[in-house]
């Protein structure tokens, strides 16, 4: 389902999306687009941070067994 919303934007950005829409002529798809991927971005970067943070926090133990095992 689609939601009809009015958004601002400055001149610069409406001639910068026109020009890398790819001959798209509907805005609204394009910027839809663009706010998707944006928003797939924000979320990789978050479970890749959570990752991290899982990793280090076990860090530690991993590296014990990996002593272990070498030795």
């Amino acid at each position: 389902m689609k939601v009809k919303t009015s958004i601002t934007l400055s001149d610069e950005l409406v001639q910068s999306s026109d020009t890398f829409s790819g001959g798209q002529k509907n805005r609204s798809n394009f910027i839809e687009k663009a706010v998707r991927d944006y928003l797939e971005r924000q979320a990789r970067l978050k479970r890749d941070i959570d990752d991290l943070a899982i990793l280090n926090g076990k860090a530690s133990k991993f590296n014990k067994e990996a002593e272990a095992v070498l030795s």
